[in-house]
């Protein structure tokens, strides 16, 4: 995939498969400890013990549509490739969260994308389950959370245009704030 942000979605949308009611996605970024580490976390309904040992392998999949999962294993490449780390632990009933890092300077990791492009694609793709992304750049931190958004909104979906394009200007500037000093 071009860009982390693909690896993401992808592996949010497994999230919301899992029935997952909060998705938590983190992202820290050094550039004293030359790392970017992603981690997605989420409620959903965890994955069978007998199914994480293998679950990053290619042809490990619970879709009855195709044989093939790439998700993982793309994303494992990903971070392993670049001098990072992979790791995957569930409990079956509880929830799942991926951790994959990576040598933020080394040559051959994907850029990062379009964050806020992508967390709006996730709160559409979300349904009735909430999102809390937080971004942590040098030690500078920002925070999205939908369910503060609903409640301040009193509305149970933020699937509406004008709340849509508000968000994506939210999280870019917020994104901005916390990367000025680059």
């Amino acid at each position: 995939m071009k860009e982390l942000s693909l690896h993401i979605l992808d592996i949010t949308q497994n999230s919301i498969r899992a029935q997952a009611k909060l998705v938590k996605l983190t992202i820290i970024e050094s550039l004293a400890a030359n790392v970017l580490a992603i981690m997605i976390e989420d409620d959903g309904c965890g994955i069978p013990a007998d199914k994480i040992q293998n679950i990053a392998d290619p042809f490990v999949t619970s879709r009855t549509t195709r044989r093939v999962g790439l998700g993982l294993s793309l994303f494992k490449a990903a971070s392993e490739t670049c001098g990072g780390f992979f790791r995957i632990t569930s409990e079956f009933g509880v929830g799942t969260k991926v951790t994959g890092t990576f040598n933020r300077d080394h040559i051959d990791r994907a850029p990062l994308g379009n964050m806020a492009d992508t967390v709006v694609t996730m709160v559409m793709s979300f349904e009735e389950a909430d999102l809390i992304y937080e971004h942590d750049y040098n030690n500078q931190s920002f925070i999205f959370d939908t369910r503060e958004i609903k409640e301040t909104l009193e509305v149970t979906s933020l699937n509406e245009p004008d709340i849509l394009n508000w968000i994506r200007e939210f999280v870019r500037e917020g994104l901005e704030k916390i990367m000025e000093e680059e």
